[in-house]
């Protein structure tokens, strides 16, 4: 493979990680996204208005976390246009400009304050994840990793797209308010500790939904891979991964008896029947894989909007110990993400349908 070829792949990855990231930071910025009215207030009274007024440093450290990796995937993108200290400043520039364009809509939301101190630490948050995608950039072993991911999955364009919809759903499922694989919040009035038996009964149709859910990234997993028996092995490290992150979230998050419910017996029973499923398939035509797949998505798609009640983001606030609004921001990315992970899927699978007939 080419170097032009390879740097091209890489640099689509990080495009479509950094057009999903920057949505979700809108979203983050402006939901609730209802209520839209004009306040009287100008923009350059915010901009000029003391700096640190009524705010704290949970505020500056959360507004620099979020802005840290758009840092980062700006900067790796630039880089394969721009040198170093042209790709830094670019960087800085346009996480800026994303950050004025927020608080400025911010101003018409009854519910969202304006502060020129969200642009300063937005910016220093990107500014420190350029520096370090800069610094990573050159070294032989993110060539190397970079190399290695591109020999382990199957070559193509729609392949970058396919991993990017992995680690979106990735980042909503770590979300420590979701049972492992399932889409319904938990909440503290329907499981209380020590109480021996569960006030609502056992549902079928959350085994269900999280047995799809597994079965939809195992086979997405399959059409990415270039060796299709690397799949389990792939879906096992990611099952570990986001389990290990959501019990990481839940400890520092929840409160000290909401730790493990995350882990209930719907899930259990889901992630048996999806990986009998999924083994079961294993030896399918790829073709074959790619509408099972699709069928998978549209069905769990179904069961979310029309059979299950997945309840508010807000629903599930009273299992944090914390009461910062970003929480609750996180809910709803992550019961959006649900939403439109299934919708995404099927898009790319007709894509690579279309690819493998022409």
């Amino acid at each position: 493979m080419s170097d032009s070829t390879t740097s091209s792949q890489r640099s689509l990855l990080r495009r479509y990680l950094l057009v999903l990231y920057t949505l979700l930071i809108m979203y983050a910025s402006l939901s609730p996204l209802a209520g839209w009215q004009e306040q009287g207030l100008e923009f350059a009274e915010v901009l000029t208005s003391p700096v640190w007024q009524t705010y704290t440093a949970f505020d500056a450290l959360t507004n620099c976390l979020a802005y840290f990796p758009l840092g980062v995937l700006l900067a790796l993108t630039l880089h394969a246009h721009f040198e170093g200290v042209r790709s830094l400043l670019l960087t800085v520039m346009c996480a800026l400009l994303l950050s004025l364009t927020l608080e400025y809509l911010q101003m018409y939301l009854p519910s969202r304050i304006s502060s020129n101190a969200d642009v300063l630490t937005n910016s220093f948050g990107a500014f420190v994840g350029g520096v370090l995608a800069l610094a990573i950039a050159p070294r032989e072993w993110f060539a190397r990793a970079t190399q290695w991911r591109i020999a382990l999955f199957q070559r193509g364009y729609g392949v970058d797209f396919g991993l990017a919809l992995l680690m979106l759903w990735m980042f909503a499922q770590i979300n420590p308010t979701l049972p492992m694989l399932g889409n319904v919040f938990i909440t503290e009035a329907a499981h209380r500790i020590f109480v021996s038996m569960p006030e609502e009964p056992f549902n079928i149709w959350e085994s269900t939904a999280v047995a799809l859910n597994l079965l939809m990234i195992g086979l997405l997993l399959q059409t990415l891979l270039h060796v299709r028996r690397h799949a389990a092995i792939a879906l096992l490290i990611v099952l570990c991964v986001v389990a290990l992150v959501k019990f990481i979230a839940a400890a520092v998050l929840l409160k000290s008896w909401a730790l493990m419910l995350w882990l209930n017996s719907e899930a259990m029973l889901g992630i048996v029947i999806g990986m009998l499923i999924l083994w079961a398939m294993h030896s399918l035509p790829r073709v074959s894989l790619l509408w099972v797949t699709a069928t998978a998505a549209l069905v769990y798609l179904m069961l979310a909007l029309w059979v299950l009640d997945s309840g508010t983001p807000s629903a599930a606030m009273r299992l944090y110990h914390w009461r910062y609004g970003h929480l609750l921001n996180y809910n709803g990315m992550s019961q959006i993400v649900s939403v439109m992970f299934p919708l995404l899927l099927v898009a790319y699978l007709w894509q690579t349908r279309r690819r493998r007939t022409n």
